[in-house]
C-alpha cells in the first residue's frame, strides 16, 4: 500500500483529466447549475411583477422535458400508430420520426436572451429605421382582458420588421411566442430564434404525423396560457393588400380549447409602414408564379453597409412612420356561444374584418392611393388631403403635416412621383411600388374610410 508506483507522464495527465471531469460533472456542474437556476428564477419573479401578463411556467420548462411531454401525449401516440400502420414502418421508427418533429418544433425560451438582448435589439432597430407610432381602437378593451386568458395577437404581415416592431411594443405586456417558417431554420439564427420562444413550422407539410405533433404543441401552449402571435396570411403580402387567411394554426388553437377551460382572446394588431424594407423584393416576387424571394446575402450586406455609411457621413434618414394599432379583441368563449355551426370559418372572417378595420393610415400609402385617383394635384392640396385622411383614420400625431411632406419627398426621391411647378404627379416609373403601397390603404366595408377618402379627395380635386 505504501510502495511507490511509477507511471508515464501521459498516463498520469490522462488520469488527472478524468478525475477533474468526474469532479466537475458530479459536484461542480450541478452546484453551478443550481446557483444560476436560482438566480434566474428570482430574476423572472422580479420581471413578472412589471409584466401585465407574467411569463408562464410552460415557457420556462426545460426543452427536453417539453419534448418528452409532447411525444408521450396520447394524441401523438395515436398519430404514431396510425403513421406506422399507413406507411408499413415499425412503431419504433414512427416514434423516432415524431421525436425529430418535436425537437424541430419545440423552442428553448431564455428570459435573459429575450428581455436582455432581443428587446433591446428590437427597440434599437425599430427606432433606427422608423418613427414608431402606437395607437388603439379601444385601449380599455385591450387593457381589461381577463388576466387568466390566453392572448393571441393576430397580425397582418407586411414586412419581416413586423416581428421586431411588435416584440418591442409588446415588451411591457409579455413575452411573445411566434410561429416562424423554414426561412429561420439557419444556424446560428435558429438558436437565437428558439431562445426567444419562437417555434418552427413547415407551412406546406402534407405529413399527418407532423401536423399532429404541431397541433399537440399548440394545444399545450394555449392551455398553459402562453401569449402567442400569429400571421393568419401565412406569409408576407406580395401586393400590399391584406391576403386571405390560412386556417391551420387557428384550427389548432380552437381544437385545443373547450368551453370549460381557459378562455382565448384574439387581439388584432394591424401594422403599416411608410416604407417596407423588402418592397422591391416583394413586388418582383409578385410578378412570378412562385413565392421566391431572391434577396441574396450579398445584396443585404451591401444595403446594411450603405445605411451605416450614410449614418457616418451624416446623410442617414429614417424611412418614415411605422404605425401599429391594436384592434377590437374577440373572446373565443363568447364567439363560440354564437357560432356553433361553422366556428373556425366565421372566426377567421371576423378576425380579418377586425384586422382590416384597424390598419392605420400612414402618409406614403395615402399619397400613393391619392395620386392613383387624381394623377396630378397641387402639392399643398395633396398634403392637406392626406393630413385630413390620417386624422379621420384616428392618427392624432401633432406632426402629421411634417410626416406627410417627408413622405412626398421620399416618393419623389424614389422616382415614384414627380414634382413640377408646385404640383406632384405620377412619374410613370416604378408603377409596381405605387400600386403596392396604395393597396395597403384601409378600405374595409365596415369602416367608412372609403367614403371619407372619396369625399375628401373629390373636394380637393374640384
Amino acid at each position: 500500500m505504501t510502495q511507490t508506483v511509477e507511471l508515464p507522464l501521459w498516463l498520469f495527465l490522462l488520469i488527472l483529466v478524468f478525475a477533474v471531469v468526474t469532479l466537475a460533472s458530479h459536484f461542480l456542474f450541478p452546484s453551478v447549475r443550481w446557483f444560476f437556476r436560482r438566480r434566474l428564477e428570482r430574476a423572472v419573479k422580479r420581471l413578472n411583477t412589471r409584466l401585465k401578463r407574467p411569463i408562464q411556467p410552460f415557457k420556462l420548462a426545460h426543452r427536453h422535458d417539453m419534448i418528452q411531454r409532447l411525444i408521450y401525449d396520447p394524441q401523438v401516440g395515436q398519430a404514431v400508430q396510425d403513421h406506422a400502420r399507413e406507411t408499413g414502418v415499425p412503431d419504433a421508427v414512427a416514434f423516432e420520426q415524431a421525436q425529430r418533429y418535436a425537437r424541430e418544433i419545440v423552442p428553448s425560451f431564455s428570459a435573459v436572451a429575450y428581455f436582455s438582448i432581443a428587446i433591446r435589439l428590437a427597440r434599437l432597430l425599430s427606432n433606427a429605421f422608423y418613427h414608431v407610432q402606437l395607437s388603439y381602437q379601444d385601449e380599455d378593451a385591450v387593457e381589461n382582458i381577463d388576466p387568466d386568458a390566453t392572448v393571441v395577437f393576430v397580425m397582418n404581415h407586411r414586412s419581416n420588421m413586423d416581428y421586431v416592431l411588435v416584440t418591442y411594443l409588446a415588451a411591457q405586456h409579455s413575452a411573445l411566442s411566434y410561429a416562424v417558417g423554414e426561412w429561420a431554420r439557419v444556424w446560428p439564427l435558429s438558436r437565437l430564434i428558439r431562445a426567444m420562444g419562437a417555434y418552427f413550422i413547415r407551412r406546406k407539410s402534407g405529413n399527418d404525423l407532423y401536423r399532429q405533433v404541431l397541433s399537440c404543441y399548440v394545444r399545450h401552449a394555449t392551455a398553459a396560457g402562453v401569449t402567442q402571435a400569429m400571421f393568419p396570411e401565412g406569409g408576407l403580402s406580395l401586393t400590399g393588400a391584406l391576403g386571405r387567411p390560412k386556417l391551420g394554426l387557428l384550427k389548432y388553437i380552437i381544437d385545443g380549447t373547450s368551453e370549460e377551460g381557459r378562455d382565448v382572446v384574439f387581439v388584432p394588431v394591424a401594422l403599416n409602414y411608410d416604407r417596407v424594407l423588402e418592397d422591391t423584393v416583394l413586388t418582383r416576387a409578385a410578378l412570378g408564379n412562385e413565392r421566391r424571394f431572391r434577396a441574396r446575402i450579398g445584396v443585404i450586406t451591401r444595403w446594411i453597409l450603405k445605411q451605416l455609411w450614410r449614418r457616418v457621413i451624416g446623410r442617414y434618414k429614417r424611412f418614415g412612420l411605422a404605425s401599429v394599432r391594436y384592434g377590437q379583441p374577440v373572446s373565443l368563449r363568447a364567439f363560440r356561444a354564437d357560432h356553433q355551426r361553422d366556428l373556425m370559418t366565421d372566426l377567421a372572417r371576423d378576425l380579418m374584418t377586425r384586422l382590416r378595420a384597424a390598419i392605420p393610415l400612414v402618409p406614403v400609402p395615402a399619397a400613393c392611393w391619392l395620386m392613383q385617383k387624381h394623377k396630378e394635384m397641387s402639392e399643398a392640396d395633396a398634403v392637406q388631403v392626406i393630413v385630413e385622411l390620417m386624422r379621420r383614420n384616428g392618427m392624432t400625431d401633432q406632426e402629421n403635416q411634417t410626416s406627410v411632406e417627408a413622405a412626398i419627398d421620399q416618393l419623389v426621391e424614389r422616382r415614384i412621383l414627380r414634382r413640377s411647378d408646385g404640383k406632384i404627379c405620377l412619374s410613370g416609373q416604378r408603377v409596381d411600388l405605387l400600386e403596392y403601397y396604395a393597396a395597403s390603404v384601409p378600405m374595409g366595408p365596415d369602416e367608412g374610410n372609403a367614403a371619407n377618402a372619396k369625399e375628401i379627395s373629390a373636394s380637393a380635386g374640384s
